[in-house]
C-alpha cells in the first residue's frame, strides 16, 4: 500500500467497477424489502453546484439500506427546466447579437435541444464522481416520449375532473422574459417608492366651488391613470362621505369614472383616496369584482409598453416613461403636487416603504397583466395534502418544516400553469376558430371540434409550467422505468431535498401524487439546508462567491467533502462552507488508510496465512482487550444504526470520526502494537472491517478500497449491515 491515500488513484477505476458489477439495481438483493428513492432532477443543461452535493444524504441512506438487505432503488433523472433553461440560452443567444425573436419557435425549440443535449452529460458524471450509486438504467428526462403521453393523461384527467380551467384573470408577467409566472416564483422586495399625489376634477362643480371641486389622490402610480374606472374612499371616512356615488373626470383623457366606498382603503393612508385600476393591481382587480366595475381596459402590453391610453404620445412609451410624461403634463394643469412642491402635498410623504414583485430570474419588476390562461383548482388537492401529514401518512423531517407546509397549502390561490415559452411541454389544447371552443386532448390532434364540429382547430401555443411535470416526478419516474417498479417501489421511501423547495415542488409532489394514485408519493420527507460561502453567504453568480464543488473533490477527494457536508450540521440547518472541515476530513481519510496499512504490514510480518471464513469474531479475541474492543464496536454498531434510523447524519458522522480516530487509532490500536499475535491482528482486522462498513454510506470510496485489500473480490457495498437492524418507525407501504 502506498504511504498516503491518493483519491485520484481510486475513485474513477472503484465507480466504474461498481457499474459493471450492476451494484446500484434493486435486484442485486432480489427478495429485499423495496426502498426507493427518486433524484431530485437537476436541470438538464447546468453543472453541479453544492445544493446537488448535499445528495450525499440520500446516498448515505440508499447504501445502508442496500446493505441492510434491503431492494435499494435510486432513480436518477434531469429536468429540462423550462424558464430556467431558456433564460439561459437567450443569454447565450444575446452575447451573440441575437434574440429569441430572431426565430421561429421550431427551430428556437431545436437550438434549445441541441445546447441541453451538450450540457446534460456533464453533470450525470459530476454526480458519479461523488460516488452517488444511483441506477443509470432507470435514467429519466422530463422530455421524454413517455414522460410528455403520462403528463397529458394528467392534465386531460384534471380537465374533465373540473380541476382544471381556463380563465381570463390577472397573472404575474415578466415583460422581459416575455412570460406568466406563478406567485411563488416571484420575488418580493422591499423598496422605497415615490407616493403621488394627483387631483381629479369633480363632474358637476365649477370654478365657484374652488378647492373643493377636485378630489386629491395618492397613488404610487400615476402613469396607470388611463385604466381607471373609480376612485374609492373608506366608508366612514368623514371627509369624502358626501361624495360617494359621484363621478370623477380623469384629466388628459376627460373620461368619467365613479367614486366609490370600500373598507379596503386605510384612511390614514396618503389623502384617504386611491385609484382603482383592475388590470393592472391585485386588490384593484379584487375590488373591481365586488363592485361590478368594468375590466376591460389594458393599457400597459405585454412588451412593457404603454396601449389603448387614448393618447397618441403616450402610447409605446415605457412605464417609467409614461410616467414622467403624466407628471408633468399633470403639473402643468396644476394637478399634480409633487415632492418638489411642498405646499400642494399637504403634508403628503414624498417616499414610502412598499413591496415589490420582481421577476425571479432576470430582477425585473414583474407586471400585474390580464391573460387568459390555464389554472388548477388547488383547494381539492391541498385539502388532501394537509391530511396526508396530520395524519401521519407523510412523516416531516425536521418536524419544524410541518407549520410552513401548512401556511403555504392553506393559503395557496388557484394556479396558473401555462407558461408564454417555446422550450417544454406544449399544453394539448386546441382553440376553435369558429366557436372559441377548447379541446383538451392527450395529446394527439383532435379530427374536430366536439361542438360546431369544424376542423380550424389551432394548438395553444403555451407550454405546461416546469413544476406541473416534475410535480408529478415519483409517479412519472416508476411508471415509465422499468415494467414492475411502480408496483414494487411507489410510494416511495423518502423525499430529500433542501428546505427551499418546499413550497415549489414538494407541496406540489404531495398533492398531484395523491390525486394520480390515491396514495401518497412517498412517506418522509426530508430536508436538507444550503450550503453557503465561508463567509455565510448565499452562493450567487452575481455574487461572485460560487464555489465549484468538483474542484474541492480534486483537492480534497470525494469521501472528505462528503463527510465534510455532513459533519457538524444538524439535519436541515444552513452551513457555511469550511475549508478547514475539508481538510480535517482528508486527513481523516488519510488516518484510515495509515490504518489499513498498519494491519497489512503486520500481517505480513508475522506470516499471517487467512484460514477459515471467519463466522464468530470473539474467537480470534482470545486477549481481554480484544473481546472488549469487540463489544465496544457492537455497541457503537447499534450506535450509529439508531442514528441513521432517525436521520441523525451529523451525530452518526460525529460519533463515526471520533470512535475511529480517537478510539481505534489512538487507543486499540497502540495497544496491539504492544501484543502482536497472530490472533490480536486478525481480531484487529476484522474489526476494522466493521468500521470500514459503518462508515461506508458516509465515505464510499476508500471504505471500498480499504475492505478489498482485507477481501479481495468482494465489494462492501453488497456485505451485510454489522447491526443488521431494520429501519425504525416510518409508515411506508408497498403493492404486493
Amino acid at each position: 500500500m502506498d504511504k498516503a491515500y491518493d483519491h485520484k488513484k481510486v475513485e474513477e477505476k472503484i465507480y466504474s467497477r461498481w457499474e459493471k458489477q450492476c451494484y446500484f439495481k434493486p435486484e442485486i438483493n432480489p427478495d429485499g424489502k423495496p426502498y426507493s428513492i427518486i433524484l431530485p432532477p437537476p436541470n438538464a443543461n447546468g453543472a453541479l453546484h453544492f445544493g446537488h452535493a448535499m445528495f450525499t444524504v440520500e446516498d448515505i441512506l440508499i447504501r445502508y439500506h442496500r446493505m441492510l438487505g434491503e431492494a435499494a432503488l435510486w432513480v436518477p433523472g434531469a429536468d429540462h427546466a423550462g424558464i430556467e433553461t431558456q433564460f439561459v440560452f437567450e443569454k447565450k443567444l444575446k452575447a451573440e447579437g441575437k434574440s429569441r425573436l430572431d426565430f421561429d419557435r421550431e427551430t428556437l425549440y431545436k437550438m434549445i435541444e441541441d445546447y441541453v443535449k451538450e450540457h446534460r452529460g456533464g453533470i450525470e458524471n459530476q454526480l458519479r464522481r461523488l460516488g452517488f450509486s444511483l441506477d443509470w438504467s432507470r435514467e429519466k428526462y422530463t422530455l421524454e416520449p413517455d414522460i410528455i403521453a403520462n403528463v397529458y393523461k394528467t392534465f386531460k384527467k384534471m380537465y374533465e375532473d373540473g380541476l382544471v380551467y381556463r380563465d381570463y384573470k390577472l397573472v404575474n408577467y415578466c415583460t422581459f422574459d416575455g412570460t406568466s409566472f406563478s406567485d411563488l416564483e416571484v420575488l418580493h422586495e422591499e423598496r422605497s417608492g415615490g407616493l403621488y399625489l394627483m387631483h381629479y376634477k369633480i363632474a358637476g362643480t365649477t370654478a365657484l366651488d374652488g378647492a373643493n371641486q377636485y378630489i386629491p389622490i395618492a397613488t404610487t402610480r400615476p402613469e396607470t391613470m388611463f385604466g381607471d374606472e373609480a376612485i374609492m374612499v373608506n366608508p366612514e371616512d368623514a371627509r369624502y362621505k358626501n361624495l360617494v356615488g359621484k363621478t370623477v373626470i380623469l384629466p388628459l383623457i376627460s373620461r368619467e369614472i365613479p367614486i366609490i366606498a370600500d373598507s379596503h382603503v386605510d384612511i390614514t393612508f396618503g389623502t384617504g383616496v386611491v385609484k382603482v385600476t383592475p388590470l393592472h393591481d391585485y386588490n384593484d382587480y379584487e375590488v373591481a369584482k365586488r363592485h361590478n366595475l368594468p375590466m376591460t381596459r389594458q393599457i400597459i402590453g405585454f412588451d412593457g409598453k404603454m396601449m389603448n391610453t387614448g393618447l397618441a404620445d403616450v402610447d409605446g412609451l415605457y412605464v417609467k416613461q409614461a410616467r414622467k410624461y403624466v407628471l408633468e403634463e399633470l403639473r402643468k394643469l396644476t394637478l399634480y403636487g409633487g415632492p418638489e412642491d411642498s405646499e400642494k402635498t399637504s403634508g403628503l410623504p414624498i417616499s414610502h416603504k412598499m413591496i415589490i414583485n420582481i421577476c425571479y430570474k432576470c430582477k425585473n419588476v414583474l407586471e400585474p397583466l390580464p391573460m387568459e390562461q390555464w389554472f388548477i383548482k388547488v383547494k381539492p388537492l391541498t385539502e388532501k395534502a394537509i391530511k396526508a401529514v396530520k395524519e401521519g401518512e407523510i412523516r416531516i423531517t425536521p418536524k419544524n418544516f410541518e407549520a410552513q407546509y401548512y401556511i403555504w397549502l392553506e393559503n395557496l390561490r388557484d394556479w396558473n400553469i401555462s407558461r408564454q415559452i417555446v422550450w417544454g411541454i406544449r399544453i394539448p389544447a386546441w382553440f376553435c376558430e369558429k366557436c372559441s371552443n377548447w379541446e383538451v386532448s392527450e395529446g394527439s390532434v383532435p379530427e374536430k371540434c366536439s361542438k360546431c364540429d369544424s376542423k380550424s382547430l389551432k394548438q395553444d401555443s403555451d407550454t405546461f409550467d416546469t413544476w406541473f411535470s416534475s410535480g408529478q416526478w415519483p409517479y412519472l419516474t416508476l411508471k415509465t422505468t422499468k415494467p414492475g417498479d411502480f408496483e414494487k417501489f411507489y410510494p416511495t421511501s423518502v423525499m430529500e431535498t433542501g428546505y427551499d423547495l418546499l413550497k415549489a415542488w414538494v407541496s406540489r409532489m404531495v398533492m398531484l401524487g395523491i390525486y394520480i394514485t390515491d396514495e401518497v408519493p412517498f412517506t418522509d420527507i426530508l430536508f436538507h439546508g444550503l450550503v453557503n460561502d465561508p463567509y455565510g453567504k448565499k452562493m450567487s453568480k452575481s455574487k461572485g462567491n460560487v464555489v465549484n464543488p468538483m474542484e474541492l473533490v480534486d483537492q480534497y477527494g470525494a469521501d472528505a467533502v462528503r463527510f465534510a457536508l455532513i459533519y457538524g450540521n444538524a439535519t436541515g440547518n444552513d452551513q457555511a462552507l469550511s475549508y478547514s472541515k475539508l481538510d480535517a476530513m482528508r486527513k481523516f481519510s488519510n488516518k484510515l488508510w495509515n490504518i489499513g496499512r498498519f494491519i497489512e504490514f503486520s500481517k505480513k510480518n508475522i506470516s499471517i496465512v487467512k484460514n477459515e471464513k471467519v463466522e464468530d469474531l470473539v474467537s480470534f479475541a482470545e486477549h481481554k482487550h480484544d473481546k472488549e474492543w469487540s463489544e465496544k464496536i457492537k455497541k457503537w454498531s447499534r450506535e450509529i444504526t439508531d442514528y441513521l434510523n432517525k436521520y441523525q447524519f451529523n451525530f452518526a458522522a460525529e460519533r463515526l470520526y471520533e470512535f475511529a480516530w480517537h478510539g481505534f487509532a489512538d487507543f486499540y490500536i497502540e495497544d496491539v502494537k504492544t501484543r502482536i499475535t497472530s490472533n490480536s491482528v486478525r481480531a484487529l482486522e476484522e474489526n476494522f472491517k466493521i468500521v470500514l462498513k459503518l462508515l461506508h454510506p458516509f465515505m464510499p470510496f476508500i471504505t471500498e478500497e480499504l475492505y478489498q485489500k482485507f477481501e479481495p473480490g468482494k465489494s462492501i457495498m453488497i456485505e451485510k449491515w454489522p447491526a443488521g437492524q431494520s429501519p425504525l418507525g416510518g409508515a411506508q407501504k408497498h403493492h404486493a
